[in-house]
């Protein structure tokens, strides 16, 4: 298979997963109403609205500042999908896939909703960790691929390049 259409395919299945289980959540099962919902005793499901990036870095609570991230969401985005173009590698392409699909999730959420829904949350007694959304689950893995193959599966690749 073609690098580019796997990371495609891989940024569409993120993005649609991703929006799919966020409708189910929000107007399916109306998580508002039936929140929390206690998975285990560190993990729940519930409804959080992040109007910020990651960490709720960035908060932006104004239309203007909304923008602003939407913006640069976009901006990266594109710049991922470019890399994305020019790969020829397909763990590469998986990666930038994960994370373009989830950017675009999130986007499509500050675009309509002003903020980004959140769902999982897993705490420890009184530590609580971030709440995040499938979008996030994509983006990391994404990042974690990316960095597999730049440190550990890049030496093998040279290997084979030496051996030919």
């Amino acid at each position: 298979m073609n690098p580019r259409l796997f990371g495609a395919a891989t940024a569409a299945a993120a993005f649609v997963i991703d929006q799919g289980y966020k409708l189910w959540m929000l107007k399916i099962f109306d998580i508002e109403l039936r929140q929390p919902v206690h998975l285990a005793p560190f993990f729940d499901v519930i409804l959080a609205w992040n109007t910020g990036i990651s960490y709720s870095l960035l908060s932006a609570e104004t239309p203007a500042g909304r923008d602003r991230l939407l913006a640069m969401t976009l901006v990266a985005t594109l710049v991922l999908a470019l890399w994305l173009w020019r790969t020829r590698d397909m763990m590469t392409a998986g990666g930038l896939g994960l994370i373009v699909g989830g950017a675009l999730g999130n986007a499509l959420d500050r675009f309509h909703y002003g903020a980004v829904a959140d769902f999982f949350h897993f705490h420890i007694g009184s530590f609580s960790w971030y709440v995040f959304n499938l979008a996030d689950v994509a983006i990391v893995a994404g990042v974690a691929l990316l960095l597999y193959e730049s440190f550990l599966a890049q030496p093998k690749r040279k290997d084979r390049i030496a051996a030919s």
